[in-house]
Order: C-alpha cells, then sequence, then structure tokens
C-alpha cells in the first residue's frame, strides 16, 4: 500500500480495479486488507475501483496515540476520496467503519453517491458501553489473556453459533483467532477511547444518499435491532438482515453481503 499525506497524517491505503470508485471502511482494530479477503475481490471484479486504507490508529498509519475522535476519521476519509481524484465514491463500512461512512454521507453530502453501512448503530445500548469500558480496562491492566481463551471469546462475541457447528470449520476460525492475537497497540488504544456514548439517530434524518442498512441477525456486538435503528432513521433508508451472520457476517457469508453490496450498488 502507498503512504500518503492525507489530512496532515500518513495514511497507508492501495487502489485496485477501473470503474466507480468504492471505498471501503474497516472497524476497530483491524486493517484495511481484511477487505482484500472478499470484497475487494467481488466490487472489482463487478467492475468498481475500489480502494481500502488502514484507518487512523492501525500502523503504518497514524497512530494517533495521543487521540482519536470520530471527526478525525471522517476527515481522514474525506480527503481520502479528494486525494483519489474527488467526486463522488460509493462508501462500504463495517462496525466503527460504518459509523464513518455514516456521519461521512450526513457532513460531506457532495463526497457520497451511495452508502452501505455492515453492523452499524447510531447508538450504543448498555451492553457495548459495558463491554468497551471492560476492553479499555484488560488493555491498560497489562494482563495477557491465554492465546487459547481470547481466541475463543472473540469467536464467541464475533462469530454466528451457525459457523462454529462445524468442528473443523471451527478450528480453522479458533486458529485464526489465537494467532492473530497479541497485546494491544496504541493506535488501537486510541481507537477504544474514541466516545461511545452518543445518540445520532435524530441527526441521520440529515443524510440524503441512498443508504443500505445490513444488520447480522446472531451479531452480539452490534445486534441487528441496531442496525435497524439507522435505516430508520434516513430518510428513504433501507434494512436487510443475514441469517447465521455474526459480527464478521461479511466473512461468514461473503457470498450474501457481497451480493447485497453490488445488488444496491447497481441499482
Amino acid at each position: 500500500m502507498p503512504i500518503s499525506t492525507i489530512n496532515g497524517i500518513s495514511l497507508n491505503h492501495q487502489e485496485s480495479g477501473t470503474g466507480d470508485l468504492v471505498v471501503l471502511v474497516m472497524g476497530t482494530g483491524s486493517p484495511g486488507r481484511v477487505w482484500d479477503l472478499h470484497q475487494t475481490p467481488a466490487l472489482t471484479a463487478a467492475g468498481y475501483r475500489v480502494c481500502t486504507f488502514d484507518n487512523r490508529g492501525i500502523a503504518p498509519s497514524d497512530e494517533g496515540a495521543g487521540g482519536i475522535t470520530i471527526e478525525d476519521m471522517v476527515a481522514d476519509t474525506a480527503a481520502l476520496i479528494e486525494h483519489l481524484g474527488g467526486g463522488r465514491a460509493h462508501v462500504v463500512g463495517t462496525s466503527m467503519g460504518a459509523r464513518v461512512a455514516q456521519e461521512l454521507a450526513l457532513a460531506w453530502p457532495d463526497l457520497v453517491a451511495k452508502v452501505v453501512l455492515l453492523a452499524s448503530h447510531a447508538r450504543m445500548d448498555r451492553f457495548q458501553l459495558v463491554l468497551s469500558e471492560g476492553e479499555r480496562q484488560l488493555a491498560d491492566s497489562g494482563v495477557a489473556l491465554p492465546p487459547k481463551y481470547q481466541a475463543a471469546v472473540t469467536a464467541a462475541l464475533n462469530l454466528s453459533p451457525a459457523s462454529l457447528r462445524d468442528d473443523r470449520a471451527a478450528q480453522d476460525w479458533l486458529d485464526l483467532f489465537e494467532f492473530g492475537g497479541g497485546k494491544t497497540s496504541p493506535g488501537v488504544r486510541a481507537q477504544l477511547e474514541m466516545d461511545r456514548t452518543y445518540d445520532r439517530r435524530e441527526a441521520y434524518r440529515g443524510i440524503t444518499a441512498p443508504c443500505l442498512s445490513v444488520g447480522f441477525a446472531d451479531d452480539r456486538m452490534i445486534p441487528p435491532y441496531l442496525a435497524r435503528e439507522v435505516a430508520d432513521a434516513v430518510p428513504g433508508g433501507r434494512y436487510v438482515e443475514v441469517p447465521d451472520a455474526g459480527h464478521y457476517g461479511y466473512l461468514e457469508r461473503p457470498e450474501v453481503v457481497n451480493r447485497i453490496i453490488l445488488d444496491f450498488l447497481r441499482e
């Protein structure tokens, strides 16, 4: 990925394909290359130009260890679209990245053609608030959970039970989480510190871009009723729910999710 100075920081980004621009915005703690497993190939094959990037907080982009706000991340994404040639782009985000995408559609309507929100939310309920506080406390405690236990907790929170019924498939996921874990970086810790006490349902009535909110039926991190609330708030917003999918539904059921995204973008 090339590293460019965008919005005053170093931002690691990559482009592939040709056609209308689609910018993919990743969630908390994950690099942009996660999209390359399923979504980038599907979008480029369908004739789109795709940009993925490492959000502020994810090295080698600026880690923002001094603090990160949602406004920072929205401005980064807006500046990236302008860096790529300006004009309107389709924007797809997941989890925190969906929050960035919907705030971008609100603040920079001239930059957003359509917006797709995976595991989105306009607010957090009590469980998410307590969980996020617990994540911060764990990161600050210096305690390292045993890798196998950390893998099991990650699977339980982010995957559908449907993905864990087959022992071989479950072991693949658990191995991935076990070997992909590790100490929380300063940048990810800064992402975790971002404000969670908000309710943007009324504000999102000002979004004018066509909006599709996609909920995952078995999502424990962002339950689907919160994703539906976003669609209900945005004028003309639409909601689709994917069965047998957890918070990582775009990785668990990529064919279904990719079809939903492409059908919406082609309309």
